[in-house]
């Protein structure tokens, strides 16, 4: 007789879709925030085991900042007419235009802190009361307290004090006029479950998450790409490095690691020996010791 092997995988998969399944069945104008990245694509395949032969019941969202990378925006784009699903575009070169938020000054300006002004007033635009997002547990310590349903209050501000207990895996979407509910299918997963899940199912992603040559300058000890969005002065020397990048989004504020990982099972081999969160890559979780947790409270993904 045959036997099924149900692996950890199997188990994280299913969880995942169950957590989407729920958004659509507890709330009315749920969307799914997509960056371009490994864990917004994964979002994508989870999305389509749970609802296909279906369209999905959400949009996609991006929060564009102007200053991503060429070949994440490519992506998205060729994404979204494959599989056929809405995408909603926020410009955060929009928000500068119309003196809602102001552009930072200096040589480590940043427009990616300006997202949340974006992101929140996307949606009272469009009146979202679910936004999905791929963050995870492992990836950043005020990620860890964070609930997979997660209450964000009518100015979109998390509050740790007001996190609703998740037992046996029953999830409370229950929420006031005003509010929303950020929602993590793949809370749990850790970076490797990701490119394990990649891998095995065969996703395709952006070529800056492979080795590859690159323009780059050392900043605070960090290799970030060459780039007009960097305000770069005398000091900054550009070099040729062979890079990778384990975590993608403002080109200002997403550094590189060097690596000759060509293929996933090199990355998957590489990030097992790695002693540094792929958030250590992260230049705006370096503001303060607190970074995330302040951007959260205002607001942030």
């Amino acid at each position: 007789m045959s036997t099924y092997n149900f692996d950890y995988l199997d188990e994280l998969e299913a969880e995942a879709i169950h957590i989407l399944r729920e958004v659509a069945g507890q709330f009315e104008k749920p969307a799914l925030l997509f960056s371009g990245g490994k864990d917004s694509i994964t979002l994508v395949r989870l999305a389509e085991k749970a609802f296909r032969p279906g369209k999905f019941p959400f949009p996609l969202v991006h929060i564009d900042t102007g200053h991503n990378f060429e070949e994440t925006i490519t992506y998205r784009d060729q994404m979204v007419e494959r599989i056929g699903e809405k995408l909603i575009i926020g410009s955060v070169q929009e928000s500068i235009d119309q003196g809602k938020v102001v552009e930072q000054t200096g040589k480590n300006a940043s427009r990616n802190a300006l997202q949340t002004v974006t992101l929140l007033d996307t949606i009272a635009k469009y009146g979202f009361d679910a936004c999905i997002g791929g963050a995870r547990r492992d990836e950043e310590k005020a990620r860890a307290k964070e609930r997979i349903f997660s209450v964000r209050d009518e100015f979109g501000q998390w509050d740790p004090k007001r996190q609703r207990p998740e037992l046996w895996n029953i999830y409370n979407g229950k929420i006031h006029k005003g509010e929303n509910i950020r929602v993590f299918p793949i809370s749990n997963w850790t970076e490797l479950d990701v490119w394990n899940y990649i891998r095995r199912e065969k996703i395709d992603l952006p070529s800056i998450y492979f080795s590859h040559e690159r323009d780059c300058i050392t900043r605070n000890g960090q290799l970030m790409a060459a780039s007009p969005f960097l305000n770069m002065d005398d000091e900054d020397v550009i070099e040729r490095k062979q890079v990778r990048f384990r975590t993608v989004g403002d080109m200002s504020c997403t550094a590189a690691v060097e690596s000759d990982a060509f293929l996933i099972d090199d990355i998957i081999a590489e990030i097992s020996a790695s002693k540094i969160s792929e958030r250590g890559a992260r230049m705006d979780d370096k503001v303060s010791e607190a970074a995330m947790e302040d951007r959260k409270k205002g607001g942030y993904f």
